[in-house]
């Protein structure tokens, strides 16, 4: 039977792209995380989620006969092609059997859809940007993935590859241990901090500020990553969206702000590892997923250093090691044993640096893929 590739229309169409992952997981890969279907359903809606606001989407079913097979986002993100003055197109939410035709015919539409809106290449896996979940996992298939990272059966590197996709750049994950965090490692960072002459500090996040808070660190991120490869500036919106989204795992003692002579230099966030709850709930928090998530999440040891980032001219103050050696302080303090950094480009020296420095190791790789389009 051949494959076919249909764009989705309906409410049903919507429903069996969001519920293939099943398909694929369920049963074979005990690592994988079910997401939460509310939030993919979200994700997909134009009136809920901001990305919509400067990118546009669509979604591809892929069909062997009557058997659902594969499905694909193609995606345009406008503020990324203004911002990097590009051309190029992206697509995410890819799921496959394990079938080169199906693959291949999924890749084609969704380059068929980029280069009709004039874009000249394809990068991805994204969720639907940098943003957000992306990179195809290629390292490390045994351990579930942390909060909002993704994962993938292994064979998805060879459908990829198998299309003529290379590699644009690799995406690091380091692990670390209660047992492997030496605070020796920083006994001299005390003393750099001093010689600098610098008055460094870092605080918690103030929750009964939350919406003042989110602002100043829109304008952190923006200006710490603005230089970082794939980098897109995150709208107000999405700032707003996401900030809603994280407000309720949110440890404010593991949200921190730094600042240098009084003034805002850094953000660092980390984040309970709310996976080892979610795995349990088959992707429903409502309405009895909600008294399992809160029993199982009070058992969550973990966290995810989900960003950490400073304005280029305080870089190298000794603010970054001291926002690790604080987070983790802190989070030994809170009853967490391991935490994952992720994810770090692989050419950002000075941010593996630090983590090396933490005694962590870089134990999962993601990989985003890239190829030229013809005319």
């Amino acid at each position: 039977m051949s494959v076919d590739v249909k764009s989705v229309q309906t409410r049903a169409e919507r429903r069996a792209f969001i519920r293939f992952p099943w398909q694929i997981y369920r049963g074979r890969y005990p690592a994988w995380v079910p997401p939460l279907l509310s939030e993919e359903r979200k994700r997909i809606d134009p009136k809920r989620n901001p990305f919509f606001d400067h990118g546009a989407v669509e979604l591809f079913l892929a069909y062997r006969g009557e058997r659902l097979a594969g499905r694909i986002a193609a995606i345009e993100n406008r503020l990324h092609n203004e911002f990097h003055s590009d051309r190029v197109g992206f697509f995410g939410m890819f799921e496959s059997e394990n079938d080169p035709e199906v693959a291949n015919a999924l890749l084609d539409e969704a380059a068929a859809w980029v280069k009709d809106r004039g874009l000249d290449r394809l990068r991805g896996p994204t969720n639907f940007s940098t943003n957000e979940e992306c990179g195809l996992l290629v390292e490390n298939f045994e351990d579930p993935p942390y909060v909002m990272m993704t994962y993938n059966p292994p064979y998805y590197e060879g459908l990829l590859t198998g299309w003529g996709f290379e590699k644009a750049k690799d995406l690091l994950a380091y692990e670390g241990r209660q047992e492997t965090f030496d605070q020796e490692r920083f006994a001299g960072l005390d003393g750099m901090i001093q010689r600098s002459g610098l008055d460094i500090r870092v605080r918690s996040l103030r929750m009964g500020r939350f919406e003042d808070e989110v602002a100043l660190v829109r304008d952190l991120y923006n200006a710490a990553w603005e230089r970082n490869w794939g980098f897109v500036p995150m709208t107000d919106a999405e700032v707003d969206h996401l900030a809603a989204q994280l407000k309720p795992v949110i440890d404010p003692d593991l949200a921190l702000i730094g600042e240098i002579n009084g003034e805002p230099a850094g953000f660092a966030l980390a984040l309970p590892n709310v996976n080892q709850a979610i795995r349990h709930l088959n992707g429903r928090l409502f309405p009895f997923g909600l008294f399992k998530f809160l029993w199982y999440r009070r058992r969550v040891k973990g966290i995810r250093v989900i960003t950490l980032g400073l304005k280029e001219e305080y870089r190298r103050t000794g603010l970054a090691p001291l926002f690790y050696m604080e987070i983790f302080k802190r989070a030994m303090s809170k009853g967490h044993t391991f935490g994952e950094s992720s994810w770090i480009l692989e050419d950002n020296q000075i941010m593996r640096g630090a983590a090396d420095k933490m005694g962590f190791r870089p134990y999962k790789t993601y990989r985003l893929y890239e190829r030229a389009l013809t005319p």
